[in-house]
């Protein structure tokens, strides 16, 4: 089964993070999102991968190149116009041959790939959706099933009293060829707007109410696998502190200093500071004498820590730095601008 990684986004919500970087190379654990999408995928045996780009597309191809260094063979799918959610997928539909894979390149997830695929194979319906049980449904589109989990309806970001539903909907979908049968005719998007171009299209509004009006078989694979949506800062600092703490299997490096305590290449005065776990510490770091950190604590590529600085409970991304003696306790820290 041939995959589709959805790139395109630019992440408005992440902004000041976005404002230099599209959304899937925004790191999580010193590395980009796409990246640890890209490295489920091998996992799973997709190997042969399109992604569709379009802001800042050579962050991304120059990261990624034609993606043997991940395992997977990537081509590139370039929107000059962004197409939707199901448009850019369209637009790419001469890479598939039969069953294929579409999931986002910006969301964090371990889903295991291996079974969403055997089940959907097995029920014969046009497509499966991964859902994921939430607490808060104001915050999802949420899937209404019937008891054979095929798919009977759809909420979005229902008030948890007023919910048919607790599967949110985690934007991970199979689906036959046939699939493009369902898609609006040029210009006929419920989405379509004043700019929009002809060919867009998205999922929630076009295609799956399609498939409803016309009574096609398509299900629910319930999972309950990691995933977060990473939408704001608040989300992006709390997938790094998950895959510190193991709740979602990102790999962290082999290296350890001491319990807890992860460390990348080569980093300047680890002998000298005080360092509480779980802590990642990236490539080419400096650290000042009688620094502290506590953590969850991730610090990015190139960080320098003053001496007799302190932070805990935080994101520092790479080339971020702290001044000797200051302190900094949670939130998200970037580099100064050039």
């Amino acid at each position: 089964m041939r995959a589709m990684v959805l790139a395109a986004g630019l992440g408005t919500r992440l902004r000041p993070v976005t404002r230099s970087v599209p959304k899937p190379m925004v790191p999580v654990l010193n590395r980009p999102v796409m990246e640890h999408i890209v490295n489920l995928l091998a996992r799973h045996d997709f190997t042969e991968v399109i992604a569709n780009i379009h802001w800042y597309p050579e962050a991304i191809r120059e990261h990624f190149g034609d993606g043997s260094g991940f395992g997977i063979d990537l081509t590139y799918s370039f929107e000059e116009e962004l197409l939707g959610t199901a448009g850019g997928v369209r637009f790419a539909s001469h890479f598939f041959e039969d069953d294929f894979l579409v999931i986002s390149g910006d969301a964090m997830t371990d889903i295991d790939l291996t079974a969403m695929r055997d089940f959907h194979r097995s029920h014969g319906g046009i497509a499966t959706l991964a859902t994921r049980r939430v607490t808060d449904t104001s915050e999802f589109g949420v899937v209404i099933t019937d008891d054979g989990g095929r798919i009977q309806g759809f909420q979005e970001k229902p008030d948890p009293d007023e919910a048919l539903s607790d599967l949110a909907n985690c934007g991970i979908y199979m689906f036959n060829r046939e699939i493009f049968d369902f898609f609006p005719a040029p210009g006929e998007s419920k989405l379509a707007a004043p700019g929009h171009p002809e060919d867009f299209a998205d999922w929630a509004y076009d295609v799956f109410p399609g498939l409803l009006d016309s009574g096609v078989d398509f299900f629910a694979h319930e999972t309950d696998a990691y995933w977060n949506d990473i939408g704001t800062i608040d989300e992006l600092i709390q997938s790094n502190f998950d895959g510190l703490f193991g709740e979602v299997d990102l790999g962290l490096p082999d290296r350890q200093v001491q319990p807890e305590v992860w460390v990348e290449g080569e980093v300047e005065g680890l002998e000298t500071a005080e360092i509480d776990g779980p802590v990642l510490i990236g490539d080419g770091a400096r650290i000042g004498e009688g620094a502290q950190l506590v953590g969850p604590l991730v610090l990015g590529k190139g960080c320098s820590i003053g001496a007799g600085a302190g932070v805990r409970e935080a994101v520092l991304l790479g080339r971020s730095s702290l001044e000797k003696g200051a302190f900094l306790a949670g939130g998200l820290l970037g580099p100064t601008r050039d």
